[in-house]
């Protein structure tokens, strides 16, 4: 497996972060490592994603810094430039899957048909983003999934919490799970820094117990 990848198993939850300003970035990853998660999938929705990225892993080299939601071949080259270390789609893009592969960039393509999963599978990847997972059919819906693609495993994300994060990491096909509930966007504009590193260390906490 891919070194990236094996990174982001062993964290087990991925951050999954919206960054209206880049000013937080850095505040941000500080309350993120210093919780026990050094991760973090920050989302190209907004103009700061970029630079967020930058300045995330300017301050901590050793943190694993990708970008999420990606739609375009255009984005993917804005963030691994800004040291983007991963990529992940909220669909399944050819165009996008393909560029990666090519480029050697680790890509977690949102797929949540066996047909998506079948075009995985194809292109030899591995490991898969399920979104939106809960609203999607859940664990369920994953396992019922998992049994033809036996090669692949999931990192779902969408609906996640602390109440039903346990029974998806509890299964062995999960890959990791991708939660915002510890980086919300009011904690972050609100600079409540101290708040997401306490939510941060008690999801570590979670994966601790379960995977040890």
């Amino acid at each position: 497996m891919n070194t990236v990848l094996e990174k982001i198993k062993k964290m087990g939850i991925v951050p999954v972060v919206v960054i209206e300003n880049e000013k937080d970035a850095v505040s941000l990853a500080d309350a993120l490592c210093n919780g026990g998660l050094a991760c973090a999938e920050v989302t190209f929705r907004t103009a700061a994603a970029g630079e967020a990225i930058h300045l995330m892993k300017e301050a901590h080299p050793e943190m694993l810094v990708g970008a999420g939601t990606v739609l375009t071949v255009e984005q993917v080259d804005r963030a691994v430039q800004a040291g983007a270390e991963f990529i992940v789609s909220p669909g399944f893009d050819p165009e996008i899957v393909d560029y990666c592969i090519e480029k050697k960039i680790p890509v977690l393509p949102g797929c949540i048909t066996p047909s998506e999963a079948a075009r995985a599978v194809r292109r030899g990847l591995s490991v898969i983003k399920f979104f939106p997972a809960e609203q999607a059919g859940g664990l369920a819906f994953i396992k019922a999934m998992a049994a033809p693609y036996t090669s692949l495993s999931f990192m779902p994300t969408g609906g996640i919490n602390p109440e039903n994060v346990k029974k998806y990491l509890e299964y062995d096909r999960i890959f990791a799970c991708g939660g915002s509930w510890m980086v919300k966007g009011k904690l972050i504009t609100e600079g409540r820094f101290d708040e997401i590193e306490k939510l941060t260390r008690e999801a570590a906490e979670i994966v601790k117990d379960i995977r040890g």
